[in-house]
């Protein structure tokens, strides 16, 4: 059986390709062991992958956020061993997964925008340039994270319009202290402001949120984009962030002389043909 996963910190989806050729779907919570222990992992592989699949698992290809360093893929690869004893796992960044599948084996400019976000070129079967994304922090400009980020702050700072802040404060029960806590004490803060990016889409026609939308885009560009050849080169992306606000992503990227080429929700069934192939 050969498995393939598709990790954001957010969910995992899980495809396990079967010895006649069917594939099984299973999804999971996130994992990123930036954030979580090995225990944590392998608890999640007994828990929620052993029960579906069994032990008969031989390869295993896992693209996922926080696969930064050796050290970090070594972690991950043992919580596998530990689970299915006979796999050999190859562990790769989720943005190697968004340019095999938006890319297959073309080379091209393949960029992620989900609960964070990435950017990247590949030459058809490799990441050879990128720009250091930097987390919802230092970074990730356009991400779920930083778009819930910077409607927070708003929230914070008072500056949302009354209506849009009203509906907020009907529909979350947050308040400052409990905001600071999630963000600064609790863990994967990311998927905590990225939840609210359904919220922002719903308010999206609103002037203040469309701004919000426009200005990260154009940062997404203006920081990202740039430094690489796009103008040889369509941008093609990959998430939540890119599906639903594509619309505005191509009017800021078309006002900014960059192409926008294929935008695809989830990397999943790309990876699929990949691996197949």
């Amino acid at each position: 059986m050969r498995l393939i996963a598709d990790s954001g910190s957010t969910k995992v989806d899980w495809r396990a390709i079967l010895e006649d050729g069917t594939v099984k779907s299973i999804s999971t919570e996130g994992i990123n062991p930036v954030f979580q222990t090995k225990d944590y992992i392998v608890d999640i592989f007994k828990t929620k992958l052993l029960p579906e699949l069994g032990p008969d698992v031989k390869e295993i290809f896992f693209y996922g956020a926080g696969i930064l360093s050796a050290e970090l893929s070594q972690t991950l690869s043992d919580a596998f061993r530990e689970v299915f004893p006979q796999s050999v796992c190859y562990a790769a960044s989720d943005i190697l997964a968004a340019a095999r599948a938006l890319c297959g084996r073309e080379a091209g400019i393949a960029c992620i925008l989900g609960t964070g976000g990435n950017t990247s070129f590949y030459d058809g079967n490799e990441i050879v340039k990128g720009v250091k994304a930097g987390g919802f922090i230092l970074g990730d400009e356009a991400s779920g994270g930083v778009l819930g980020k910077k409607l927070v702050s708003d929230f914070i700072k008072g500056l949302l319009p009354k209506e849009i802040e009203e509906e907020f404060v009907k529909r979350y029960d947050l308040d400052y202290p409990k905001i600071v806590a999630k963000v600064y004490k609790e863990p994967l803060p990311s998927r905590f402001l990225a939840s609210f990016s359904p919220f922002i889409n719903e308010f999206r026609s609103h002037p203040h949120i469309d701004n919000l939308l426009r200005t990260s885009f154009d940062e997404f560009i203006t920081r990202n984009i740039y430094q690489y050849d796009y103008k040889n080169y369509s941008v093609n992306l990959v998430g939540s962030v890119a599906y639903y606000y594509q619309d505005i992503l191509k009017e800021v990227a078309e006002k900014r002389g960059v192409t926008i080429g294929k935008i695809l929700k989830t990397p999943i069934e790309g990876l699929i043909e990949y691996h197949k192939n």
